[in-house]
C-alpha cells in the first residue's frame, strides 16, 4: 500500500516545474525575437533623432525666411524712399544753390561798407548761410541712405579711420560713458570713403550715449576679420557672398531696445529721442553708406541689455593705399575765360557773378543749343565750359559731347543737383573734367575750377 504524497511537498514541484517551463519559453522568445526587438527599438529610436533634426531645421528655415521676408520689406521701404528722394534733390539744390550763391555775393558787397563782427545785416546772413548749410547737408544725408549719392572711394586701413573717428568721438561723449577698443586688424584694407565710415562711428556712436543715458556705460568697439565660406550657414542667414571680410562691432551696455523698435530703426526719421535731441536720420544714414560699400549691418538688441552693430566690409586683399591729394587753403582765382551754361537764369546770373569775383571773364548761356552755336563759332574764345545737367532741348552731358567733338581738349565741368542719367563715372566717361554736385559755395565754385584749368 503506497503512502500517502505530502501537499507541500506536491505544490512546491509543480512551482517548480512551472518555473522551469516559464524560464525555458523566455529563454526560447528571447533567442528568437530578442535580436529583432532590438533592431526595432534602433530604428524607432533613429527615426526619433531624424523628426526631431527635420522639426529643428524646419524651425530654422521658418525663422530665417521671416528674418529675409523683414529685409526684404526694409529694402523696398528704402528703395521707395529713394526714388522720392531722388525726385526732389535737384529741384530742391537748385533753389539751394540760389540761396548760397546770392547770400555770399551779399557778403562781399558788404565787406567794405560794414564791419561783419557788429553789422546785424552781415549776421542775418551769416545765419542764412549756416541754415543752407543745414538744408544741404539735410539732402546729402537723404541721398546717401537712398544710394544715389555718389562718394569717391579708394583703399583706406579700416582700423586706422576708425581709430580716427573715435578720437573726435570722445569728446563729444560725457566722461560717464568708457570707451574700450579692441581692433585686431592693422593693415587690412577696405575700399571705401573715409569721412563716410567717420560718419558711421559718430553716428552709432552718437546713438550709444544717449541709449546709455546719464547713468554711465561703456561703449565697446571691435573690428575683426573673418572668411565667408561658400557653405558656410553664415552666408546663408547674412546673404554674405564668400570671401574675406573686416567686421566693425559697435556696443553699448544702454537701455537696449524691443523687438517692434528694432525693425523700424532704419527707417528714415523714426527716432526714440525727445523732438529737439535727434531727426531720425542717423540710422538711415549709416544703412545707407553700408550699402554703398557693398556691406551689410546687422542689429542685437534686448530691453535691458544694451544693443550691438555689426557691420561687414568687404575685406580688400594686397592693394596698397591710395594717397589723398592736399589743397591748399587758399581762395584760388584766376583770369581765364569761362563759358557757364545753365537753363535756370536766377542760378546762371549768380554763378556768372560768384565766377566774375574771382576774376574770371564769364559769358553766360541760359539755352543750351544757343550755347553751343556761341561756342562753335569761336571755340578759341573760351579757356573753360561750365555746364547744368537738366536742361531742356539738350542736357549737360550731350552738350559736352558736342563741345568735345568741336575741341576734344576743351575742360568741362558738369553741374547737377541730382539725376538718374549721370553720375561721377558716367560724367568722365564721356570726358568730362569735373564732375560736382549742387549747390556749390563759392570756395567749392574757386578750388573745383582751378583744378579743372591747371589739370
Amino acid at each position: 500500500m503506497k503512502k500517502p504524497s505530502d501537499p507541500e511537498a506536491s505544490r512546491d514541484s509543480r512551482e517548480q516545474l512551472r518555473q522551469s517551463i516559464i524560464g525555458l519559453g523566455e529563454r526560447s522568445i528571447r533567442k528568437s525575437y530578442y535580436p529583432e526587438l532590438q533592431q526595432r527599438i534602433a530604428e524607432l529610436e533613429r527615426s526619433n533623432r531624424e523628426l526631431q533634426q527635420e522639426i529643428a531645421e524646419r524651425r530654422e528655415a521658418q525663422a530665417s525666411a521671416k528674418k529675409l521676408a523683414r529685409q526684404l520689406q526694409q529694402s523696398q521701404k528704402m528703395e521707395a524712399i529713394g526714388t522720392l528722394a531722388g525726385g526732389i534733390a535737384h529741384d530742391f539744390n537748385n533753389i539751394l544753390s540760389a540761396i548760397i550763391g546770392y547770400t555770399e555775393l551779399a557778403q562781399l558787397h558788404m565787406v567794405s561798407g560794414c564791419d561783419q563782427g557788429k553789422c546785424p545785416a552781415a549776421k542775418d546772413l551769416d545765419r542764412v548761410l549756416f541754415a543752407s548749410e543745414r538744408a544741404k547737408e539735410l539732402v546729402r544725408q537723404i541721398l546717401t541712405f537712398s544710394r544715389q549719392q555718389d562718394y569717391e572711394q579708394s583703399p583706406l586701413r579700416l582700423g586706422q579711420v576708425v581709430t580716427e573717428a573715435l578720437g573726435l568721438l570722445r569728446s563729444s561723449l560725457p566722461q560717464s560713458v568708457e570707451i574700450r577698443t579692441k581692433i585686431e586688424v592693422e593693415d587690412e584694407l577696405i575700399l571705401g570713403n573715409a569721412t563716410q565710415i567717420h560718419q558711421i562711428v559718430m553716428n552709432l556712436g552718437t546713438n550709444a550715449k544717449h541709449a546709455i543715458g546719464e547713468k554711465g556705460g561703456v561703449l565697446a568697439v571691435e573690428i575683426d576679420r573673418i572668411e565667408i565660406e561658400p557653405i558656410d550657414e553664415k552666408s546663408k542667414n547674412l546673404q554674405l557672398a564668400p570671401g574675406p571680410y573686416l567686421v566693425l562691432k559697435i556696443c553699448d551696455n544702454g537701455c537696449g531696445m524691443e523687438r517692434a523698435m528694432l525693425d523700424k530703426i532704419f527707417d528714415p526719421y523714426f527716432t526714440t529721442k525727445p523732438k529737439d535731441q535727434g531727426t531720425g536720420m542717423g540710422l538711415a544714414v549709416v544703412h545707407g553708406i553700408v550699402k554703398g560699400h557693398n556691406g551689410l549691418i546687422t542689429v542685437y538688441s534686448e530691453p535691458g541689455k544694451g544693443t550691438s552693430f555689426l557691420i561687414y566690409f568687404p575685406q580688400l586683399v594686397d592693394i596698397p593705399a591710395n594717397q589723398t591729394i592736399q589743397y591748399s587753403q587758399e581762395l584760388p582765382m584766376g583770369t581765364e575765360r569761362i563759358l557757364l551754361v545753365d537753363d535756370e537764369v536766377l542760378i546762371a546770373r549768380m554763378q556768372g557773378r560768384l565766377l566774375s569775383s574771382l576774376g574770371y571773364t564769364v559769358t553766360v548761356e541760359t539755352d543750351p543749343l544757343h550755347a553751343l552755336a556761341t561756342f562753335a563759332a569761336n571755340p578759341a574764345a573760351y579757356d573753360l565750359v561750365v555746364t547744368d545737367m537738366t536742361m531742356p532741348g539738350m542736357n549737360g552731358a550731350g552738350l559736352t559731347r558736342h563741345i568735345l567733338g568741336i575741341r576734344a581738349d576743351m575742360p568741362v565741368i558738369l553741374c547737377t543737383g541730382f539725376s538718374e542719367l549721370i553720375n561721377e563715372t558716367k560724367a568722365l566717361a564721356i570726358g568730362v573734367k569735373t564732375f560736382a554736385m549742387k549747390p556749390l559755395v563759392r570756395k567749392s565754385i574757386a578750388k573745383i575750377v582751378r583744378k579743372a584749368l591747371d589739370t
